[in-house]
C-alpha cells in the first residue's frame, strides 16, 4: 500500500506547476527572505567546475561578496578540493543533489533516502551541517516537499536570474537578470553547468564568460545600492518566505 507521501507525490505530479494555499506554506520552499539589510541572496548551482568556480571565487572577493553555492556530489566527487576553496573563501555550501536528475521521476521513499545520503556525505565532507537543498530544475511535488523535509533538509527556489544557463541575448539577458531585483530576493547563478554525466537533459552551456558577467552583475548591484550575501546569512537576521510551489 502507498504511503501517505506517494500518494501526495503523485497528486503534485498531476497538478504540475502551480501554487497552493496558505496552509501549505510550512512545508513550502524557501523563495525570500525578509530582511531590512540592503541585500540579495546570491546562490550558485551545478558546481564546483574546475575552469570557472575559482574564477567565481575571484569575483566575488573583489566586490566583496559572499554566495551560498548548491553543489552536485557528482562533481564534489571529481573535484572535493573545490569545496574547501568556497569555505576558506568564506562562502556557504548547499545541496544541489546527488546528481542533476529530477525528484518527480523517483518516489517519496527514494527521494528521502538519496538526500539523506547526500546531505550526510557532504556535511562529513565540509565538516559543518548541511541545511540548505535546491531541487534540480525547480521540480518538486506535494510528496517530494514532504520527502526533502525528513531528510532534514529546507528546500530553496530563486527569484532573479543571472540567465546563466542558456544562450541569450545580452541586453535579455541583463533585463531577466535585473527583473524582481530587491532587498531579500534571491538570486539565482551557476558556476558550473550540469552534463550527461551528472544526469542533466537540457543539452550544452551556453558560450558566456561567467565570471565576466557575474562582475557586470555584482557591478550594477553596486550601483542600486545592493550588497550580494549568503543565504544563511541573510537568514540569521531576517525572516525567510516560504511558497508550496510545485513543479513537474
Amino acid at each position: 500500500m502507498p504511503s501517505v507521501i506517494d500518494l501526495a507525490m503523485r497528486v503534485g505530479r498531476a497538478g504540475g506547476r502551480r501554487a497552493v494555499g496558505v496552509g501549505l506554506a510550512r512545508i513550502g520552499s524557501v523563495v525570500s527572505v525578509v530582511t531590512a539589510r540592503p541585500c540579495v541572496a546570491l546562490t550558485f548551482d551545478d558546481g564546483p567546475d574546475e575552469e570557472n568556480t575559482p574564477r567565481v571565487l575571484e569575483v566575488l572577493g573583489a566586490h566583496g561578496a559572499s554566495a551560498t553555492f548548491f553543489v552536485l556530489l557528482t562533481r564534489v566527487r571529481r573535484s572535493p578540493g573545490l569545496v574547501g576553496e568556497i569555505i576558506r573563501a568564506g562562502h556557504e555550501i548547499a545541496l544541489h543533489g546527488p546528481d542533476h536528475r529530477r525528484l518527480t521521476a523517483f518516489t517519496a521513499a527514494e527521494v528521502t533516502r538519496r538526500l539523506s545520503e547526500a546531505r550526510d556525505e557532504l556535511s562529513d565532507l565540509t565538516g559543518t551541517r548541511v541545511r540548505w537543498f535546491r531541487p534540480p530544475y525547480g521540480a518538486q511535488g506535494l510528496g517530494t516537499a514532504l520527502a526533502i523535509r525528513q531528510a532534514g533538509l529546507t528546500a530553496v527556489l530563486w527569484g532573479p536570474s543571472l540567465w546563466d544557463w542558456k544562450d541569450a541575448d545580452s541586453l535579455l539577458r541583463k533585463e531577466r537578470a535585473l527583473r524582481g531585483l530587491a532587498p531579500g530576493a534571491i538570486v539565482l547563478a551557476h558556476d558550473g553547468i550540469a552534463g550527461r554525466e551528472d544526469g542533466d537533459e537540457t543539452g550544452q552551456p551556453p558560450h558566456l564568460d561567467r565570471a565576466e558577467w557575474l562582475s557586470e552583475v555584482l557591478g550594477e548591484y553596486t550601483h542600486r545600492g545592493l550588497g550580494a550575501r549568503s543565504l544563511g546569512e541573510l537568514a540569521a537576521t531576517g525572516r525567510l518566505r516560504r511558497r508550496a510551489r510545485f513543479v513537474r
